[in-house]
């Protein structure tokens, strides 16, 4: 298996599926710290697409994901390129955490730097040495620990391209979200790489239901970009559009239990919560500051003031037309 400093497509041979690992640091003993890439190489001249997994170490349902993607591609009619970084944060993956290293998110220190920290240097590197070979971007992520998501993606819905990638995975929720700059999507934005985020569930473990819906997404996204054969493909109900997101905290200690479900909508005023002390004496009934629908939630029972109690989206108006439209080429693949 081939050590890349980095992604060289033309060394690997077309027509078929590699297997290498890409240099991006150097560990403690001064020895390599490589991230394993999967590569798949067309026939015929087209565009790259990569797909990045467990850039947040313990979100792992991605990765099933590019395996059955990889496992089904026929390279004798494939158009271009398919590449998926399988761990991007490889200390995160084997410590079975979100961090990479001394408590730094690499989602947050993006594009990085030759001479920073260590995120800082990983991120710079990924980004020089695989992303900006691409034509296209998908960054899979799924739930922090201690929280539950859906199946939702977070893009820059005023974008016609990168729109049109968010409706084409057919989640249960979009969330019109324009890059921060400190982000993998937001380097990539930076460089004129149209990227999604795909936020697949929770952490620690694989959900079938969710790693089906999220593969027949990245197939309808590569048949619109003309890498694989179109075909009609079984759309669900159409996305719960959202114009915007946030979290609503708590105000107080305690023993939190979670009302709404995922993809529940709730309205201004509505219980959301109940908060108990250790004794189990009620200290408060918490109330959905204005409507929405969940996103994401807390599954941690044990919340200080400031905990996290749900992802709320402000549902998408019909005057906002800037992140209603863009889903032409959606419709000639999902019915």
């Amino acid at each position: 298996m081939k050590v890349l400093d980095e992604l060289d497509l033309p060394a690997l041979p077309t027509g078929r599926v590699s297997h290498t690992w890409i240099r991006l640091a150097e560990d403690g003993f001064g020895e390599p710290e490589c991230i394993p890439v999967i590569v798949a190489r067309g026939s015929k001249e087209g565009p790259t697409v990569g797909l990045t997994a467990a850039l947040h170490g313990n979100e792992l349902n991605g990765i099933p994901v590019l395996h059955r993607l990889f496992e089904r591609l026929d390279c004798s009619t494939l158009r271009g390129n398919v590449v998926g970084v399988l761990a991007a944060n490889v200390p995160g993956y084997h410590h079975h955490r979100r961090i990479f290293v001394e408590g730094m998110d690499l989602n947050h220190r993006f594009p990085g730097r030759p001479d920073g920290n260590a995120a800082e240097v990983v991120t710079h590197n990924l980004t020089k040495r695989v992303i900006r070979h691409f034509d296209a971007l998908l960054d899979l992520h799924t739930a922090s620990f201690g929280r539950e998501n859906c199946l939702y993606v977070r893009a820059n819905m005023s974008e016609e391209r990168t729109a049109r990638m968010a409706f084409l995975q057919r989640p249960q929720l979009i969330v019109h979200n324009p890059p921060n700059d400190l982000t993998l999507r937001g380097a990539a934005a930076e460089l004129g790489i149209p990227a999604i985020t795909v936020e697949i569930g929770d952490s620690h473990r694989f959900q079938e239901r969710y790693i089906k819906r999220t593969l027949v997404g990245v197939r309808a996204v590569l048949m619109e970009l003309g890498l694989i054969p179109k075909r009609p493909l079984a759309s669900g109900p159409p996305p719960v559009m959202c114009r915007s997101s946030s979290w609503v905290y708590t105000e107080g200690g305690g023993l939190l239990t979670v009302v709404p479900r995922l993809v529940e909508t709730v309205a201004e005023g509505e219980i959301i919560a109940r908060r108990v002390d250790i004794f189990g004496k009620t200290l408060a009934e918490v109330r959905a500051p204005r409507s929405g629908v969940v996103i994401g939630r807390s599954t941690q029972p044990v919340a200080r003031t400031g905990s996290r109690i749900l992802h709320l989206g402000d549902l998408a108006l019909p005057t906002d037309t800037h992140i209603l439209g863009h889903d032409r080429g959606a419709k000639e693949i999902l019915h």
